[in-house]
């Protein structure tokens, strides 16, 4: 693995920063406007402005447009995003996931600007991970500005609540399933669960506890089919956790069941490192002691990540003014500011971690010694297409409960949208 990021690396400083010119100069004063296209809302809106005024700070005579698209993991902002890029009228700078979410959708369509030369300018190549660097890149550009790095495969809870029950962290499905049914005996939820992209998010804890790391990567090269014995053991064991979570779950958001753990109504919820932020600086709950974390069941010293980023569409109305966003969001200053409020780490490798909470500085520890993969219900492993009709084929599985015939569902997805290919 080593070795091919390291070919990656190579090739795309000779071939590509060497040679690309730059996107645009840099702008010594700067005016208009600038649109920022997120879903950062509610809960994740303190770091959004965090960075927001260290942007007018720098460019006082720039009118910041705060185009945000409520909605969990950008589900409703991409919807409106691809009416806009379409319909030609794009943001001057948008939230996406890095990886194929971005690569496989807008860069192979060709609607994104080609960043290599402000990360060569920037020097960004030493700042982010070279795997970091590989994921948001092809052999033809870098596409985004990463700003932070998330952590899927979080179990949260209270400690308090806990001690009360006289129960442990599950470590396995295996000791989950002992004690869920005396947690519901007593009438606690003992996995909180949400609206259905929050499913997803579940599905790729418990897939990777299923498979392992090795197979679950082997499932995004196209390796490993869906609908073998394998991918089908996978939703079985989803089918099985989902027998102890909320009615309800349909109707809520991912705050509301991260509620349900914090007011005692349900013992764990399964849920990015987002979370931390919003128990920390939402429900003003300390780490360790206000609210507890550790890997999903099954998933000790593997790291779900993702990470959030921004591109620069083609025909930005006011590029020079989101190139400068785009320099803030990759500095040392702006990712410090932004990550500690929004719960993640940063994505640079010189980040201040006197800065950053209890969870921050484990999460960033994990992540230096963890097995890496990607996530699947935050962009990582797969394009746009397969994550729309993945949403389809969870909503069948929920229904149906039929791991055989939702494996095959899968895969036909996967398929279809060349999963591996």
């Amino acid at each position: 693995m080593k070795n091919i990021v390291g070919k990656f690396f190579f090739v795309l400083c000779m071939a590509l920063l060497l040679s690309c010119p730059a996107p645009s100069a840099y702008a010594k004063d700067l005016s208009g406007d600038l649109e920022i296209f997120s879903w950062w809302a509610g809960d994740e809106g303190p770091a959004l402005n965090a960075l927001i005024e260290l942007y007018e700070k720098q460019n006082p005579k720039v009118k910041i447009i705060n185009a945000t698209v409520t909605g969990g993991s950008g589900v409703n902002a991409k919807a409106v995003l691809k009416t806009r890029m379409l319909g030609g009228e794009p943001p001057d700078s948008f939230q996406v996931h890095a990886g194929q979410e971005l690569i496989g959708t807008w860069v192979e369509a060709e609607r994104m600007e080609n960043l290599a030369s402000l990360f060569k300018d920037e020097g960004w190549l030493d700042a982010f991970p070279k795997g970091l660097v590989k994921l948001i890149g092809t052999d033809k550009g870098i596409w985004s500005v990463p700003v932070n790095i998330h952590r899927s495969n979080v179990c949260w809870y209270i400690p308090a609540n806990l001690k009360k029950w006289g129960i442990e962290v599950p470590k396995t499905w295996d000791d989950f399933f002992a004690v869920a049914p005396k947690l519901k005996a007593k009438g606690i939820v003992p996995l909180a669960l949400a609206q259905n992209w929050t499913a997803n998010h579940l599905w790729e804890s418990v897939a990777l506890a299923s498979l392992g790391p090795d197979k679950w990567d082997a499932l995004w090269s196209g390796k490993l089919a869906f609908d073998s014995p394998e991918g089908i053991r996978a939703w079985e064991l989803f089918g099985k956790v989902l027998e102890y979570t909320n009615d309800d779950a349909s109707s809520l958001s991912w705050q509301q069941a991260t509620d349900m753990v914090v007011d005692g109504k349900a013992a764990f919820n399964i849920m990015g490192d987002w979370a931390a932020g919003y128990l920390n600086t939402t429900k003003k709950l300390a780490p360790v002691t206000g609210f507890g974390w550790a890997p999903s069941p099954g998933t000790g010293g593997e790291f779900i990540f993702l990470a959030d980023s921004f591109g620069l569409p083609k025909g930005s109305p006011h590029k020079d003014n989101a190139l400068a966003w785009l320099r803030l969001l990759g500095s040392k200053e702006g990712s410090d500011a932004f990550n500690p409020l929004k719960g993640s780490i940063s994505a640079r490798v010189d980040s201040d971690l006197s800065k950053y909470n209890d969870y921050a500085k484990s999460a960033a520890k994990d992540f230096g010694k963890d097995r890496i993969v990607g996530s699947l219900a935050h962009g990582v492993t797969a394009n746009e297409g397969f994550m729309n009709d993945f949403a389809s084929v969870m909503e069948m599985f929920l229904k149906s409960k039929n791991a055989a015939v939702t494996g095959k569902a899968a895969q036909q997805v996967a398929t279809k949208n060349k999963i591996g290919r």
